[in-house]
């Protein structure tokens, strides 16, 4: 009789421990998609996309993630980018893939195989001006929900070490093209290039691929711009 009243017990005992356990598990806080939530519309290239990382360290989707930990109600980003896309290829895509949806939040991030393909700087300038404008056009805000972010320097990565000082120079050119025409629109414009280049000197800041950055790069891109983004939330 005792030894059934000690399996008793130590069933009961278990049991309690399976509800304690059971009432400490976390509820389920991960914001779901939905027609009343924020939109998020993210517009690129192989950066943007986030070519040779899991989908969820694409810094798009981090910064979703980061939103969502502020109790921010917005849907997963809507991403058109795809690697190797010039902007040539993201004003095509743009043109088969926007209708009249408005976003709260538009980000642009274009222009590194402009260099690399050695196409006109001065098309790339005309080719933004384009795409800023659409960009804005599909922003809820106007040119307050729109931001841009820097071209990195690639010359930082075990693929451009080699060339790496022309790379860099190309670049900065580039980019300076980009923040020229940001500032024109009057949108937002986040330097991330500085960061890019500290993988010269930390290799776990580029992806597998000896050339893309890892999402602990991208992680650092969007730790950098977040509170300036979230403010441009209603």
């Amino acid at each position: 009789m005792r030894s059934v009243l000690v399996a008793f017990g130590l069933l009961i005992f278990m049991m309690s421990c399976s509800s304690s356990s059971e009432a400490l598990k976390p509820e389920e806080s991960e914001i779901q998609d939905s027609p009343d939530n924020l939109g998020y519309l993210a517009l690129g290239d192989s950066y943007t996309i986030g070519e040779s990382v899991a989908e969820d360290m694409r810094w798009p989707v981090q910064l979703v993630g980061q939103l969502r930990d502020k109790e921010v109600k917005i849907n997963s980003p809507k991403i058109i980018a795809k690697t190797g896309w010039t902007t040539d290829n993201l004003l095509n895509a743009m043109d088969a893939n926007l209708g009249n949806e408005k976003y709260d939040l538009v980000s642009v991030l274009i222009g590194v195989n402009n260099q690399y393909q050695n196409k006109s700087i001065v098309d790339y300038e005309a080719d933004l001006n384009t795409i800023f404008t659409e960009a804005i056009a599909s922003s809820k805000t106007g040119k307050e929900g729109v931001f841009v972010v820097s071209i990195p320097d690639y010359g930082a990565t075990p693929f451009g070490a080699s060339n790496a000082e022309e790379i860099g120079r190309e670049i900065t050119e580039f980019n300076t093209v980009l923040k020229k025409v940001a500032n024109q629109f009057d949108v937002s414009f986040y330097n991330i290039t500085p960061i890019s280049k500290m993988a010269k000197s930390d290799g776990s800041l580029v992806a597998s691929d000896g050339l893309h950055p890892s999402g602990k790069m991208y992680k650092l891109w969007v730790d950098l711009f977040f509170d300036e983004v979230f403010k441009k939330l209603p």
